[in-house]
């Protein structure tokens, strides 16, 4: 009886330190968990259930059927909106279903301001939209945020926004754009996947929807795929979760499992990211094959000013610009031993990849040459490993 007391007392200071203003770093391990109530268990179970049982009819727990909710999802989404800062937050099956499922609350003949340097997935599915459902989308350089005003028109519903971009981690604005947009009513939606809530925080730039592939930072170990929509406001709450209902782009409970045991270490691991990310982004600045590095932690950075006014942190993403052709691109591909070649990013391990035949590939090529993306660009997801031995491999895979 004493063992089943103290579990329901442990319990109770838990929830309590829920409702207490925490910082970030324990919010990562505790914000939206406790120990299961029915054992104790310190893990939030899996709870691998398609359906639940009803207590009486049209009575049950909270939990019906796994499509429109599941406790070990709640405990993710829960612990997510902590992070963000944000109302609601409702976690799908990827990255490309959390803006499937973000897309979905427009209609035919509606207006979409993207950025123009894009996740490459992003840009196809926003074409896609555009020819099968008449979204229109208009792809603008948005690093000035007036920019936007040459396509806003009683059309336009939304701006979405993806800073740092990938590849060419340039920035936006948010403050500014949401600024701007909020005077059209329109909704600012920003990609955060690259920073993850560690390193920027939208919502307290004025951000109406955030979106993330949690399968990257958030998780941080290549070991699952998800995506997650987090929304700020009544309406688009339950609009958003209606349309994740209806649609079925729900996670699953072990991947939900996954990514919230990856999120308890996710400040450790950002810290490292980011220190590894600036040596190696120092080091390919100096090097006399390198023609560009794009890293907004460099001074020489263009927005490096508004990296440290927005951002909290700078990230582990670095991308460069060889000098060179395309066999000397292939070459550094291929040269690498700790760097891995293979798409994704934001895992321990280092990724290195080819922006225009990988990740971008879907993009067409003028839409990738108008953006910057030129074949002699190379990308590098920085892991948590050793940063000399990573930049001694690319010094061997240089030359």
């Amino acid at each position: 009886m004493l063992v089943r007391e103290e579990v329901f007392l442990f319990c109770f200071i838990v929830n309590l330190l829920n409702e207490v203003s925490m910082s970030f770093q324990t919010d990562t391990i505790h914000a939206g968990v406790g120990p299961d109530k029915a054992y104790g268990a310190i893990m939030t179970p899996i709870y691998q259930s398609s359906t639940f049982v009803f207590e009486d009819i049209g009575k049950h727990r909270g939990f019906d059927y796994t499509r429109s909710g599941n406790p070990t999802r709640k405990a993710l989404e829960d612990n997510l909106c902590s992070l963000e800062g944000c109302s609601s937050a409702v976690a799908v099956t990827t990255g490309m279903a959390a803006i499937t499922s973000t897309l979905n609350i427009f209609k035919s003949g509606d207006e979409i301001i993207c950025t123009d340097d894009c996740y490459g997935g992003t840009s196809r599915l926003m074409k896609t939209v555009e020819e099968h459902f008449g979204i229109k989308v208009h792809f603008v350089n948005l690093q000035e945020a007036s920019n936007l005003l040459l396509y806003v028109n009683e059309s336009t519903k939304a701006v979405w926004v993806e800073t740092p971009s990938n590849p060419l981690l340039n920035l936006v604005d948010i403050h500014a754009v949401a600024l701007l947009a909020k005077t059209h009513g329109l909704l600012t939606i920003v990609d955060n996947t690259f920073l993850s809530p560690y390193g920027q925080k939208p919502f307290e730039l004025g951000a109406d929807i955030v979106v993330h592939s949690t399968t990257k930072y958030l998780n941080g170990h290549s070991d699952v795929v998800g995506g997650a929509v987090l929304s700020n406001s009544e309406d688009l709450d339950a609009r958003l979760k209606f349309i994740v209902n209806a649609l079925g782009t729900c996670a699953q409970p072990f991947d939900c499992w996954l990514v919230l045991r990856g999120i308890k270490t996710l400040v450790v691991r950002m810290r490292e990211h980011e220190r590894n990310a600036h040596a190696v982004a120092e080091y390919l600045e100096k090097h006399p094959k390198v023609k560009r590095v794009f890293y907004p932690g460099l001074p020489a950075h263009p927005q490096h000013e508004l990296a440290k006014l927005q951002q909290r942190s700078f990230g582990g993403m670095v991308s460069f610009e060889l000098e060179g052709g395309i066999e000397d691109v292939n070459r550094v591909l291929t040269g690498t031993k700790l760097f891995a070649l293979a798409e994704s990013l934001g895992g321990v391990e280092s990724l290195i990849e080819h922006p225009a035949t990988m990740s971008h590939a879907s993009m067409d090529r003028d839409h990738r040459e108008a953006a910057g993306i030129t074949d002699t660009i190379i990308r590098l997801s920085i892991g948590i490993e050793d940063r000399d031995d990573l930049i001694e491999d690319l010094r061997i895979a240089l030359g």
